[in-house]
């Protein structure tokens, strides 16, 4: 299937609150991929129905042509935007504990990348640092060997300097097969590793082209882009 992720008129409602209106988009394989919006655009509203977390209001999502459940989280790895993890844990236990979860953990992989950012995996995650827990997260995400990574902001709490690493984290440890989706709004910060951006705003996805071709017909950076169609937001 050419298609790993298809939306067709999907639309999540809270009460009168639209905030997915009639949305339909395919992401193919192999490709990086920005989910580009500001706040209460609807980027992790879209990110959690894809992760089943929510259910639709009206259409479907499709992942690797099954609906979200037990089968498509095997697929797909998921970063939400705040750390989830029992805190009072040692690292290595959680290391541990994926590694029994999930088929397609490499717990090596886990291993190297701590001690590459210098993380003790005998240190409890409540004693590191705000920035330190969320590379916990993201090094278990990246971890697997998944067809899907789904990243809810994963920069956003990371010091600058640490950003390039965090970004080379994802480069490096995911299967070129694979698709990533990064949910972000810090867009000069990503754009180096994009191949596709998607710009999405009330609900609605506004723009979804490869980013060179929103270079070439706006001669103009999607950091660029992005300043001008969202000026007023």
């Amino acid at each position: 299937m050419s298609e790993l992720l298809c939306c067709e008129h999907l639309t999540k409602k809270y009460g009168s609150k639209v905030a997915l209106d009639d949305i339909s988009l395919n992401l193919g394989c192999g490709k990086i991929i920005g989910l580009l919006g500001p706040n209460g655009s609807g980027k992790t509203t879209l990110i959690k129905l894809i992760n089943g977390i929510l259910t639709p209001t009206k259409g479907t999502v499709k992942i690797d042509g099954k609906a979200p459940g037990v089968e498509t989280k095997r697929i797909v790895s998921y970063l939400p935007d705040n750390i989830y993890l029992n805190t009072w844990m040692r690292v290595e236990q959680i290391v541990e504990y994926f590694s029994d979860f999930y088929e397609d953990f490499r717990p090596e992989l886990a291993y190297r990348m701590l001690e590459n950012l210098k993380i003790s995996p005998k240190d409890k995650l409540k004693h590191l640092s705000k920035g330190n827990k969320e590379k916990v997260c993201l090094i278990l995400v990246m971890s697997r060997k998944a067809k899907l990574y789904v990243l809810d902001e994963p920069i956003a709490g990371v010091d600058p300097a640490a950003r390039d690493y965090v970004l080379n984290t994802i480069i490096n440890n995911y299967d070129p097969d694979a698709t990533v989706l990064i949910s972000t709004h810090l867009i000069s910060d990503i754009e180096q590793v994009l191949d596709e951006a998607i710009f999405i705003n009330n609900g609605k996805i506004v723009l979804h082209k490869s980013v060179d071709e929103i270079r070439e017909e706006n001669s103009k950076s999607v950091d660029e882009l992005f300043r001008e169609v969202f000026k007023w937001w």
